[in-house]
């Protein structure tokens, strides 16, 4: 499935509910279902800053593809981290480096969200796209 088709599934999700409580319960319950992250991995390597809340995010690369893997102290952010690893999750750099996150606005997240959930929700965004750059960077040196 291409990130193109994972966004489209996301909306097509987001679709069936009527009003944006249901979503946000949605949203919830997917940061549920992440899977757990290390306590020793909760570190400042790994912190994302420009979030209100705690969130850690880190990667790894297997066959060409990067595995994320992430965590927040907030329940409406894990959901949002959820969100982001259906997208960007085990994709070639250059795959996640072509793929615009057109979901935040179709979805309505830009307009929803807190300015400070916004502004952190970005800068996940912005992280994932730098470990893409640099994985893609290295495998470009080898």
């Amino acid at each position: 499935m291409s990130i193109g088709q994972a966004q489209a599934e996301l909306l097509d999700e987001f679709s069936m509910f009527d009003n944006w409580m249901d979503r946000y319960q949605y949203i919830i319950d997917m940061g549920r279902q992440l899977p757990d992250y290390p306590e020793s991995d909760k570190v400042a390597a790994y912190k994302i800053e420009g979030c209100q809340s705690n969130v850690w995010l880190r990667s790894t690369q297997e066959a060409g593809r990067l595995h994320f893997l992430a965590t927040s102290d907030a329940a409406i952010v894990s959901g949002l981290i959820a969100i982001l690893m259906r997208v960007y999750d085990k994709r070639e750099p250059q795959e996640i480096l072509e793929g615009e996150p057109q979901f935040l606005t179709e979805l309505g997240l830009d307009k929803h969200l807190s300015p400070t959930r916004s502004n952190g929700l970005h800068a996940m965004i912005e992280r994932i796209y730098a470990i893409a750059r640099e994985a893609q960077a290295h495998q470009q040196i080898h």
